[in-house]
């Protein structure tokens, strides 16, 4: 592989790509420079109070920022065969991690959930890191499903339950309900027969009921969800004081870098709630722009997806392209009251060198998928002496 190519801005084999691969990789960076921007914003004060140094988490998103882009320049020049080869061992490494995570002492807590394990300085978030590889390892089995036998099918349905356990045990039921989710709607695009889909729909379902029903935080979660002013200083203060920089945001926004609820009124506001700063600086108009950029993302994922080449393509772009818009959905569907609150990060705004690495990833897959979709391989044709002096005499008699 060519090493410049691992740098974004000396890649000179972009203006070879396929059109939907070239609008994608544009569409990244400037979500991608939106995200940082808002995240300078939404993190100086409360890096200021806490480190001494306003640029603290900006500066270290900004180091994450660029191994994930080198990581992402290596998927999209990688064939994606190759790619989907190596998904099950990193699945398997992310799975050990998730249950690592749940080992006293080895797992580190925060907000009564050890979803974290700290190697050195790094703290690793597996359920984050695991969501591409999923997808990937999600789009093998499905895709080649008639031709699996079912002691393979067992095999790998019993470990994508075991990764929504892990996470779900962690507790981190949003994170579950998503990988879940996304996993049952690339068997629904697969093809698979209603009567599995129905029957691991309500089994879902179930899980996640249950899940509520034990963990007492998850159920004031959904209680001051449907009621968040009855508490407005206890449960509902985070949607709350979300819903208060939202509408503060009116038309057109407060304007940037000036939002008043990130001045430790809105908690973890560089993270879970980031949306709302936004909305607070840009207001209603800046957040229908950020709305069209998703549906953009998701229209050229669409038909990236209708123009794969065979079942696994098709299936990895409709795999990422729900976990990029559908966490991004839901994030924003917290921030306004729309959901009951959550821990999902905002892809490539919140503040988070996991959640970054994983973006990048998703989105360098779709566009390792348009390359693929639509381009196709050109051979030279290298003309020695006696082909010229075969042209040459052909030429010379359609002459006379």
């Amino acid at each position: 592989m060519n090493l410049r190519r691992l740098i974004p801005i000396f890649d000179d084999s972009v203006s070879s790509w396929a059109l939907e691969a070239r609008l994608l990789r544009w569409l990244t960076l400037i979500w991608l420079f939106v995200g940082l921007i808002m995240l300078f914003s939404a993190s100086y004060p409360v890096a200021d109070v806490r480190q001494g140094d306003g640029l603290y988490y900006f500066k270290r998103q900004l180091m994450w920022v660029l191994v994930s882009l080198i990581g992402f320049n290596m998927i999209v020049n990688l064939p994606l065969r190759k790619i989907l080869g190596m998904s099950h061992w990193f699945l398997g490494l992310f799975l050990a991690l998730i249950f690592a995570t749940l080992i006293p002492g080895v797992g580190r807590k925060a907000f009564d959930a050890a979803r974290w394990i700290a190697i050195g300085p790094i703290p690793l978030q597996p359920s984050e890191l695991i969501k591409p590889f999923l997808v990937l390892q999600s789009a093998r089995l499905f895709g080649q499903w008639e031709r699996l036998s079912w002691l393979a099918r067992l095999t790998w349905l019993g470990v994508f339950c075991l990764v929504l356990l892990g996470i779900l045990a962690q507790p981190n039921l949003s994170t579950a309900a998503l990988c879940g989710m996304t996993i049952w709607l690339i068997a629904l695009a697969a093809g698979l027969p209603y009567k599995y889909l129905g029957g691991t729909a309500v089994g879902g379902l179930l899980l996640a009921l249950i899940s509520i029903s034990l963990k007492e935080y998850q159920r004031r979660r959904v209680m001051s969800f449907l009621n968040p002013w009855a508490d407005p200083t206890g449960d509902g203060y985070q949607l709350v004081q979300s819903l208060l920089a939202v509408g503060s945001g009116k038309t057109w926004g407060a304007g940037f870098g000036l939002s008043q609820q990130k001045l430790f009124y809105l908690p973890i506001q560089d993270t879970d709630f980031i949306f709302a700063v936004f909305a607070e600086e840009f207001g209603f108009v800046g957040s229908m722009v950020f709305l069209v950029l998703l549906a953009l993302f998701a229209t050229l994922g669409l038909i990236v997806a209708l123009k794969a080449k065979n079942t696994v393509n098709r299936l990895v772009a409709i795999g990422v392209t729900i976990v990029m818009i559908g966490q991004s959905l839901l994030h924003i569907g917290v921030a306004t009251g729309a959901l009951p609150t959550t821990g999902l990060p905002l892809p490539m705004f919140s503040y988070g060198g996991n959640s970054m690495i994983s973006s990048l990833i998703g989105a360098a897959l779709l566009i390792r998928v348009a390359r693929e979709s639509s381009e196709a391989e050109v051979v030279p044709l290298r003309r020695d002496q006696s082909e010229n002096k075969r042209q040459r005499r052909i030429f010379q008699k359609n002459k006379i």
